[in-house]
């Protein structure tokens, strides 16, 4: 594939063996996604020495960036009642019960994430085949199972995102638009990567936090310093 001349011209900009400051990759990245026609998205990707698939070595949880991700979050409520109003005034998309799952079976997946109280995981537990291979299934540990819908609504549109280590052991997560300030990104990233961190899991040996790189949508990846990050908790005790 022909690399496009901008791009060519960000690599030619960049040292792929140099390990950058979290602002001055920031500063790179988003030098690199002007003029685009649309507004790039900022991607992190942490490396952790883990094996999710052993249980003491999953890393998985949703948290609130500093200044949101900038994505616009479709917010799907299963409740009833007075928790069914609760959510529509909180914001939420789409509420409903049995009539929400009839759509969902039907294939009518227009939206990000999906909150549910616990008196109605009986239904949504039908759903299982369904949203689980999506990432949309409700669950208790990231609080979208939750008798706090008006809350979990809240927090989902505030830009709570979900963070979760593939099987290679690499969590993939967006922290913001090329359009933010260098600030709010650097703020963005420092935070979720000391998240990762402070949830490490407990069968991780050794150096638990390999490598962390920043990119635009169609831009580089940088490698970032991870000593910015705390060097002392990578390693284990």
């Amino acid at each position: 594939m022909t690399m496009g001349k901008k791009l060519k011209a960000m690599y030619e900009k960049i040292d792929r063996n140099k390990f950058y400051g979290v602002v001055d990759a920031v500063k790179l990245v988003k030098e690199g996604a002007k003029g685009r026609k649309f507004d790039e998205t900022i991607d992190l990707s942490i490396n952790l020495a883990i094996d999710p698939k052993q249980a003491d070595q999953q890393v998985r949880g949703m948290f609130e960036l500093p200044h949101g991700s900038g994505a616009k979050v479709r917010v799907a409520v299963f409740a009833k009642d007075a928790k069914a109003k609760e959510a529509k005034d909180a914001g939420a998309d789409l509420v409903g019960a049995d009539d929400l799952a009839e759509k969902i079976l039907a294939g009518k997946i227009d939206f990000d994430r999906v909150i549910a109280t616990p008196d109605m995981m009986g239904v949504v537990g039908k759903l299982g085949k369904v949203l689980g291979p999506k990432g949309l299934m409700p669950n208790p540990k990231l609080g979208t199972v939750t008798p706090d819908v008006k809350k979990a609504v809240e927090s989902a549109k505030g830009g709570a995102i979900e963070y979760r280590a593939e099987k290679t052991g690499i969590v993939q997560v967006k922290v913001g638009k090329a359009s933010f300030t260098e600030k709010v990104l650097a703020e963005n990233i420092t935070a979720l990567v000391k998240e990762i961190i402070r949830v490490r899991p407990a069968g991780a040996k050794g150096t638990y936090l390999k490598k962390v790189s920043v990119s635009s949508t169609m831009g580089p990846g940088l490698k970032l310093d991870l000593a910015e990050f705390g060097s002392q908790q990578v390693k284990a005790a």
